[in-house]
């Protein structure tokens, strides 16, 4: 969808304008305060591209972390502890080599995202491997999405394979 297309870069630019460091350090303090994060112990965040909210400071909580790793069309599902090794995959993306494990250990996926709307749904990078890995494994676990009120919408275009996630976070 060319709509699609034209809203990722618009996203990309406004996030290179915003304060990386102080939005990702408020988005996890609201994380932290939130009864979905509380309330898990297995948690995949992702490692954090250029400009994308970072996360690595809740490494420091009593959690078992998790980061995604791809494989074909697929996500698998790598333990992180963060001083284990990171390879940069053909995506450009850090990802763990060691092995993965289910899915179904996970009770929350922190799901990376250039926009969201208050429907939950999501815009991505386009490759469709969340919306692949939250439709085949939403049973297991929830999944939030944390963002600058400046990268949330009113209403995003959707296609019948994007999946929305269970809460979206602002500040």
């Amino acid at each position: 969808m060319d709509n699609k297309i034209n809203l990722r870069v618009e996203a990309k630019n406004i996030r290179k304008s915003l304060p990386r460091d102080l939005i990702s350090h408020k988005l996890v303090q609201l994380l932290r305060e939130d009864d979905l994060y509380i309330n898990s112990k297995n948690v995949m965040i992702y490692y954090p591209m250029k400009f994308e909210i970072d996360l690595r400071e809740l490494l420091n909580d009593d959690k078992n972390f998790y980061l995604p790793r791809v494989n074909d069309e697929n996500l698998e599902v790598c333990p992180y502890h963060s001083q284990e090794e990171l390879v940069k995959s053909s995506l450009g993306v850090f990802e763990p080599v060691c092995g993965s494990v289910s899915p179904n250990i996970l009770d929350l996926v922190i799901v990376p995202a250039l926009l969201a709307d208050e429907k939950c749904y999501r815009l991505g990078y386009g490759g469709g491997y969340y919306d692949r890995f939250l439709k085949k494994n939403a049973d297991f676990f929830k999944s939030i999405v944390l963002l600058p009120r400046q990268l949330y919408v009113k209403k995003l275009p959707v296609e019948n394979f994007d999946v929305r996630v269970d809460k979206i976070i602002l500040c």
